[in-house]
């Protein structure tokens, strides 16, 4: 926001009560206003609870708390100022109050479940309001353990949906907009969920929820190919094993929820499988009553009758190989350290099989960028691209998905994972990402393309041409980059071809 912009304020009702936001050239924005109880002392592992109303005007000026969570977080992630578990908080930004028939686009954010908010400056929604006359929400939710241990084992019935917390506050979110975005000039009729990583693992999970169905009509999977959710048993051990870390009995209800929230975080992270500092391990559960089926079956069985756009970057991995000498120095990784590091990703026996494949496919690529496109196809791309065939297989009568590629390119990441938000939300500008006239046109190209799926279920506009539904025989593919966004049919076929009958888990489960 420059210092000429031209700052008023502005009232709306909800229907807890009243909030005061701002007006900056003439998008009206909404921060921290709550959508539900504190979710500590006597309400944690509970359900989400409603927020008390109230009377006078509340302001809804700042960013609201964050979910407690580790402070450890990937190179250049924003971090957290300030944390609370009284964190059911959303923001809103609006084209403008008048009328109702705005889209309305609900960010969930990445992080996988254990870190991020709504309130990253990379998600700040006022350029994509303006640019398509849209209503845009970000939320914060419960976290790692506060929102995804399952007690139901051990604390009983009452707690049977505990393990999902997190999601559950996510479709409180959703109700909210459902009952108040009219008001903020939104079409309640007309909501599209999407998310980047954890967040897209978030849409997964929401089309596996009965609870969702109904609050989104539309659904946006960036880098999130969650086909699974984690078992109930294995959910349950999970528990006990941060239970005992935690030092408490697990069956005494008051002791868990007065351990201070930050214990809580640290024995998530002890907990977390193979020392991952809490980033991995509490996630949804296949509980049977919150989540009652995993996100591939119902986009196979056609039960989770919304339009879909699925995809990802080109480069992905490099974000998660970053702190790997070879990544840095390629001359460190030859031919033996290269299968030593596929063999830690589980390719066992088709390890060299698919390695010969990409070989084969890629006679000019280093040893490094091999290493980079087997991991980024068998983390990202292909699941993504076997997220899609689930949908497909559902049959004539399912809903269409569209499939991405983001391909743009900039600094040692490459394309890396989570670069093409900046482009989706138009913040190629200020503190965000340095502009640029490509990256305006391709921030362009990618925004309006959101703006145009979430108004009629079709991201194809001029900008960028027709934009075919997904299918197996041509697999038309939107790839997005600087100067020549384009379709494709089946970008690197011959890369995805080498992982049939490979197991192929994505990000969840």
């Amino acid at each position: 926001m420059s210092d000429t912009s031209e700052t008023t304020e502005t009232v709306a009702t909800t229907t807890a009560g009243p909030i005061r936001g701002r007006v900056v050239d003439g998008v009206h924005a909404f921060r921290g206003v709550p959508y539900g109880a504190d979710t500590g002392g006597t309400n944690r592992f509970r359900p989400p609870q409603p927020v008390q109303a109230w009377t006078e005007v509340r302001d809804a000026l700042e960013l609201g708390p964050s979910a407690p969570q580790p402070a450890s977080r990937p190179g250049g992630w924003t971090g957290e100022t300030n944390e609370s578990e009284d964190c059911l908080v959303l923001n809103v930004w609006s084209g403008g109050l008048e009328g109702t028939d705005r889209p309305v686009l609900v960010w969930l954010h990445g992080g996988g479940f254990a870190i991020g908010s709504g309130s990253w400056p990379l998600y700040d929604g006022t350029n994509l309001a303006r640019r398509g006359d849209a209503v845009i929400v970000t939320l914060n939710h419960r976290l790692g353990a506060l929102g995804y241990a399952g007690f139901g084992e051990l604390l009983g019935d009452e707690f049977a949906t505990s393990g999902n917390n997190g999601m559950l506050d996510i479709v409180q979110a959703l109700e909210w907009v459902r009952d108040n975005i009219a008001t903020f000039g939104g079409d309640p009729s007309s909501v599209t969920i999407f998310g980047e990583s954890g967040g897209g693992a978030k849409v997964c999970t929401l089309l596996a929820m009965p609870a969702a169905q109904g609050l989104f009509h539309r659904a946006v999977v960036q880098s999130g190919p969650s086909g699974k959710v984690m078992p109930l048993d294995r959910a349950n051990d999970f528990t006990r094993t941060f239970v005992a870390e935690l030092g408490v009995t697990g069956h005494d209800l008051a002791a868990l929820q007065a351990v201070p929230a930050d214990q809580i975080v640290a024995a998530q992270g002890a907990a977390a499988p193979g020392g991952s500092g809490g980033l991995m391990g509490f996630s949804p559960v296949l509980d049977g009553i919150a989540v009652t089926a995993n996100p591939s079956d119902v986009l196979r069985d056609g039960s989770a009758a919304v339009p879909l756009m699925i995809g990802c970057t080109r480069d992905e991995a490099t974000l998660f190989v970053a702190g790997d000498p070879a990544f840095h120095d390629p001359t460190k990784l030859d031919d033996a350290a290269l299968e030593r590091r596929l063999d830690r990703f589980g390719l066992g026996e088709h390890r060299d099989r698919v390695l010969a494949t990409y070989r084969a496919n890629r006679p000019d690529d280093t040893n490094t960028d091999l290493y980079l496109a087997i991991l980024t196809d068998q983390l990202m791309r292909v699941p993504s691209i076997g997220l899609a065939e689930d949908r497909v297989a559902a049959g004539a009568n399912a809903s269409p998905v569209f499939m991405f590629l983001f391909t743009w390119a900039a600094g040692p990441l490459r394309s890396g994972h989570g670069y093409e938000i900046p482009f989706v939300f138009d913040n190629v500008g200020g503190e965000v990402l340095h502009g640029s006239p490509s990256r305006h046109q391709l921030a362009a190209e990618m925004s309006e393309a959101w703006l145009a799926f979430a108004r009629h279920g079709n991201p194809s506009h001029d900008g960028i041409g027709d934009w075919p539904a997904y299918d197996i025989e041509r697999r038309p593919t939107m790839v997005f980059d600087r100067g020549t966004s384009e379709r494709r049919d089946d970008p690197w076929g011959a890369d995805r071809e080498a992982w049939a009958g490979v197991p192929i888990r994505g990000i969840g489960g």
